[in-house]
């Protein structure tokens, strides 16, 4: 899951995956940002929060940066948006690492390339809307997985 700083969508999209996926699943989760603007932090508060209201702590992951050697540690690649979807194509080095990079709403409406938008600087009904897109495309992504 993979956003621009890793405190808003990406960590949120990576707290509703993995509370969906069922204990005894082996698979591997994470975010991270294609900035390095807030390495070590923790989520947003406003993500805190939404996540909290559904069940889900989010509070112990950490921002980090998105590195070429992602594309050999995971299957899939979730971009939030269109900008970062581009930085994380920009940063592949082969076909195999393109292959593993879509936008996450693309779950949701195939090939129509929506991005969620940053709820950043949109108030705490922006983080109510982003939590309930990512919701819905991480039990497409479940499906997938399971």
């Amino acid at each position: 899951m993979v956003c621009l700083g890793n405190i808003c969508r990406s960590p949120l999209a990576e707290g509703i995956l993995k509370a969906k996926l069922p204990n005894t699943t082996a698979v591997t989760v994470d975010s991270a940002g294609t900035a390095a603007y807030h390495l070590g932090k923790t989520p947003d508060p406003r993500s805190i929060a939404i996540a909290r209201t559904h069940g889900i702590d989010i509070t112990q992951l950490r921002g980090r940066q998105f590195e070429v050697k992602d594309f050999d540690d995971f299957d899939l690649i979730y971009a939030m948006d269109t900008s970062n979807f581009k930085h994380i194509i920009a940063l592949s080095r082969t076909d195999e690492d393109r292959l593993k990079v879509n936008l996450i709403l693309n779950e949701l409406t195939p090939g129509e390339d929506l991005s969620v938008p940053d709820p950043y600087y949109g108030g705490d009904q922006g983080f109510k809307n982003v939590y309930d897109m990512l919701d819905k495309a991480c039990d497409r992504i479940l499906e997938k997985l399971i």
